[in-house]
């Protein structure tokens, strides 16, 4: 099963249409314009269900096989949003938008599943159905919890779903995958540290926020060293700090930190917020100043189903061959939200090469068109595994 012959005919026309997506990015929710020519082109390949505004601006489209003994559904998924970056890619087909650009491929990932779509919808050579998830807000807006929570898996009676991300620095035409956790739950918090302030040339006089907010930060270092246990993997990074001093020589009343906790197992996230509620609490209080720690849950981690990764290795290795595909990739500390579709059914998420460029969330990313017959490849190939048609 290696790269279908008809996706190398239809590659100029997914990559024009990778390309018009591209050149119209659009963040979160409002991908109006992107879900519209999804929804489009689905009726025009023939799908058999077009569904709009499934999970705020989801779009779902069906494609039944030429039978359906197996009763079974198969869901695949790609998302459509942007991020908030000013492109420098210096591409014809740039972004038209100041301040949007695809720079994690999510054009790519969606002109790949309509590629297959459009295959399916010609052929059908499957027993079943395929329920075709186009997913916003992948970005920070939890648009897969949204359609899970739509109800766009129960609908359509999904029984296990499929994911895929494009990879710089995994070569064109290779695969990479693992069981297990994949991609780590990422929470975010807000410490908020308020002391007395006062004269810096008098710091005797004030409870300064700055010097405990330091020893905070130091002391959240704990919890990946001394807290956790060392096999397991827990990052706890401080990423900004800002205060009220309105000046050099104003030690401020009140110290602002932002940051983010990344875990993969479900007892660690949770042990990870105890204990920096507790560090800030602790640490504030010996010093007589207050710690509040406001704590935003974020994406859980991506797990793989150890069969379902199994079926999706077995088809990446039938397009790219053994030697191209990697069985068992280091797990990755960023987080994506294909992950609640994976705490409500079976499935594998895969990661497809993209060559040496820039790496995602970079003004420079660009993705490789030629990555699109792999990424079609597969999507089309685990409809056909997985629902055979004799």
């Amino acid at each position: 099963m290696p790269v279908k012959n008809r996706f190398a005919e239809l590659l100029p026309e997914i990559t024009a249409w990778r390309r018009d997506f591209h050149a119209h990015p659009e963040l979160l929710f409002d991908v109006h314009r992107t879900a519209a020519r999804v929804a489009e082109l689905c009726r025009a390949f023939g799908c058999d269900e077009v569904v709009e505004g499934v999970g705020r601006t989801g779009v779902v489209a069906v494609i039944r096989g030429r039978s359906d003994r197996s009763g079974r559904a198969i869901g695949l998924r790609a998302d459509m949003d942007a991020l908030p970056i000013v492109e420098q890619t210096g591409r014809d087909y740039a972004s038209k938008s100041p301040g949007r650009m695809h720079a994690c491929g999510h054009d790519g990932h969606t002109a790949m599943l309509l590629g297959a779509a459009k295959y399916l919808a010609e052929t059908r050579n499957f027993d079943g159905r395929v329920v075709l998830l186009f997913q916003p807000a992948e970005e920070g807006g939890g648009g897969g919890r949204e359609m899970v929570e739509a109800g766009a898996l129960e609908r359509w009676n999904v029984s296990e779903v499929y994911g895929m991300h494009n990879q710089p620095g995994l070569p064109v035409g290779h695969f990479a995958i693992r069981p297990g956790p994949l991609m780590a739950a990422a929470d975010q918090f807000e410490i908020r540290v308020t002391g007395k302030g006062g004269h810096a040339a008098k710091p005797h006089e004030t409870v300064d926020p700055m010097v405990i907010s330091a020893q905070i930060i130091l002391g959240l270092q704990t919890i990946a060293s001394r807290i956790v246990d060392p096999l397991k993997q827990v990052v706890v990074s401080v990423c900004t700090i800002t205060s009220d001093s309105p000046a050099h020589n104003v030690i401020p009343q009140v110290v602002v930190m932002k940051g983010t906790v990344r875990s993969f197992d479900k007892a660690v996230r949770a042990l990870a917020e105890e204990k920096v509620k507790a560090i800030v609490s602790g640490i504030a209080g010996t010093f007589g100043a207050s710690g509040e720690v406001i704590w935003h849950p974020g994406y859980p981690a991506t797990v793989n189903a150890a069969e379902n990764t199994g079926f999706a290795l077995e088809v990446a290795r039938g397009i790219a061959g053994e030697a191209a595909v990697i069985d068992d990739i280091a797990p990755q500390m960023g987080a994506e939200d294909f992950s609640y579709m994976l705490e409500a059914r079976p499935g594998a998420y895969i990661f497809v090469g993209n060559g040496e460029t820039a790496s995602v969330h970079h003004p420079a990313y660009d993705f490789d068109d030629d990555a699109i017959p792999f990424g079609a490849s597969w999507f089309a190939g685990m409809v056909e595994a997985r629902l055979p048609a004799g």
